[in-house]
């Protein structure tokens, strides 16, 4: 007779977000699944497969939850100076949630696996498209209300934008001051404006 289990998955797929979040994929062993996530190794892999699927669900969970309303905020934002200006401080709080940070699960996968990895490419490659479509539309929106400049394609500005959130998010990996994020944020929507 087969066991029934007696775990939430959405409970233990947020665990190993997390797990692999802090550690990355490749420092991430089973055992240090096991032990974080409190299920045995035969549940892990009866549930969510090896390693390697359970990584990839945990970036399909983190997208959804994490990546998804930010896309959707832009898209029906009134006052696009202030949801950039939001944006920078959701990444900011994410990034420093914690005595150390973590940066972005996003960045650090792509950065760790998208070269060798063409799953975790493809995921990092649609959330780049995704997100610089939603800051263009939301960029373009700013020019034709007069806030933002029309001196560079909204194009143009939504990949410098996209491109700051991410080296913001590395940069706060091994420096999280005030003044630093301070100073991004304001030349960025100074460059916005100008």
């Amino acid at each position: 007779m087969a066991r029934t289990k007696v775990f939430d998955q959405d409970v233990i797929l947020e665990k190993a977000m997390h797990v692999f979040w802090q550690k990355g994929y490749n420092a991430t062993s089973a055992q240090d699944l096991v032990d974080n996530l409190g299920i045995s190794r035969s549940s892990l892999y009866d549930t969510f497969g090896d390693k390697h699927s359970l990584f990839i669900k945990a970036l399909q969970r983190y997208r959804k939850e994490r990546i998804d309303p930010v896309i959707k905020g832009l898209d029906t934002a009134e006052d696009i100076e202030a949801y950039v200006k939001y944006i920078f401080e959701t990444v900011k709080v994410e990034a420093v949630g914690t005595s150390r940070s973590k940066g972005c699960f996003m960045v650090n996968s792509a950065v760790e696996l998208a070269p060798i990895d063409s799953e975790v490419g493809a995921i990092a490659n649609s959330i780049m498209h995704d997100t610089e479509e939603a800051l263009c539309k939301a960029i373009k929106k700013g020019q034709d209300q007069g806030i933002f400049t029309t001196k560079y394609p909204a194009r143009s500005m939504a990949r410098f934008v996209f491109n700051s959130l991410n080296g913001f998010r590395v940069t706060m990996k091994f420096d999280g001051s005030k003044k630093m994020f301070d100073d991004i944020v304001n030349v960025c929507l100074s460059f916005l404006k100008s």
